[in-house]
């Protein structure tokens, strides 16, 4: 039996700035952007609440638009993979980082700075997966032919 494994990861938490698009050479939208979460805990000598905040950067692949939804503040929704790579500084030193390469991108609540508006008070919307292009046919399947010369009574079985 083969083994398994699972790379998945689900953050929440809000945008640190504009999210910058940037494509590669053969033409794929490549949008990067960094996201913090935060934890809160009590501590147990003190009593006083602490809170740590983390940094994670971002990669969204073939969605042209998406940044132009993702400003800084805002509170998202992430699902993805982590993907570490590395390279060589000018040192030739290797140096390695690790990012999240999301699925899903689902904008949650508004920024901070939306004055009386409730913090989940808007509608997620949802940032659409890329689509996955299909190799196109030389000729379309025998059940779609019928519809290339239109439908006609003779068609209908009732």
């Amino acid at each position: 039996m083969a083994s398994r494994s699972v790379n998945k990861v689900i953050l929440l938490g809000r945008l640190g700035k504009d999210a910058e698009t940037k494509f590669t050479t053969g033409g794929a939208a490549v949008t990067k952007f960094p996201l913090a979460t935060s934890r809160r805990w009590k501590d147990q000598q003190t009593g006083d609440w602490k809170e740590e905040t983390d940094w994670h950067n971002i990669v969204v692949w073939r969605q042209e638009n998406v940044a132009n939804y993702l400003i800084k503040g805002k509170q998202i929704y992430v699902e993805g993979r982590l993907q570490t790579r590395s390279y060589e500084d000018k040192d030739g030193q290797k140096k390695y980082f690790t990012e999240v390469v999301a699925d899903e991108v689902i904008l949650v609540g508004g920024r901070p700075d939306e004055g009386a508006q409730e913090e989940g008070s808007h509608a997620p919307v949802s940032m659409p997966r890329p689509a996955q292009r299909p190799a196109r046919p030389s000729a379309p399947p025998a059940e779609d032919r019928s519809f290339d010369q239109g439908v006609t009574d003779d068609d209908v079985p009732f």
